[in-house]
């Protein structure tokens, strides 16, 4: 018996099997979940595809974050596939080119508003809507990237992930009443398709490369997806309001 055995679980960010959310639904389900996946628009069509490479396929069902008719509708859409849920995990982020790559003091604001609303507003919203089919305990676990210092290149998208963390926690408050867990997984940099489009990635990596105590490998979902399920279980019945740091010990070491 998995750890997450009986567990509904709701996976966003699935597009590729090198994305983080795809290694997360892979052991989610060998540890006994059922799971569903989420994309919308052109890349609909490629995470169905990448859900017949699971253990067990997946349904996937249309869910754009920043529209507020899927949202409102989502709890319905799910009910077609699960009779509620038991988690939710938010894989979701991104930022306009123009909010990236050293352009931060001339970034407009549509932009900046652009990358706060799908990468940290959005963990407030899909929880809501997730939250009519949530039992007496659920989980949210959300993808992270360090936002306690200022990284090379990534600007208005570190600012996002710290109003992330910071919502993260406000979330915590709030529904921690209601048995909800809400936890992020803050993972070193990963060739994702997303982090490829970042400029100056390889900056980021060349840091990990210097200072990570237990080394980083950068093809490697693994160890984050494997903390995201961790967090999804039982086994931290009392733990919320976390950032679990899944980056070599980055985050632990100074210059």
């Amino acid at each position: 018996m998995g750890i997450l055995e009986g567990k509904r679980l709701l996976v966003t960010g699935v597009l590729v099997e090198s994305s983080i959310a795809f290694s997360v639904a892979k052991i989610a389900q060998q540890e006994g979940a059922e799971v569903v996946l989420s994309s919308f628009g052109k890349a609909l069509r490629l995470t169905a595809a990448i859900a017949k490479r699971l253990p067990s396929e997946a349904p996937v069902i249309e869910l754009d974050v920043t529209n507020a008719e899927h949202l409102d509708g989502l709890a319905e859409t799910l009910r077609q596939h699960v009779d509620g849920l038991d988690g939710v995990v938010h894989a979701i982020g991104y930022a306009p080119q123009a909010a990236l790559g050293g352009n931060f003091l001339n970034t407009a604001w549509d932009d900046v508003a652009t990358a706060l609303h799908t990468s940290a507003y959005s963990l407030k919203s899909l929880t809501m809507a997730a939250a009519p089919l949530f039992g007496e305990r659920a989980s949210v676990v959300g993808l992270d990237f360090d936002a306690t210092v200022a990284w090379p290149q990534y600007d208005w998208m570190g600012v996002a992930k710290a109003a992330f963390e910071s919502t993260a926690r406000y979330l915590a408050r709030d529904l921690g009443p209601r048995g909800v867990r809400v936890n992020l997984v803050s993972a070193g940099p990963l060739g994702t398709t997303a982090a490829k489009h970042i400029p100056g990635f390889d900056q980021l990596t060349d840091v990990w490369d210097k200072r990570a105590p237990l080394g980083w490998d950068v093809t490697d979902m693994e160890p984050a997806a494997r903390a995201v399920v961790a967090l999804l279980s039982d086994w931290f019945p009392r733990t919320t309001g976390e950032i679990v740091h899944v980056d070599g010990g980055v985050h632990a070491i100074g210059a």
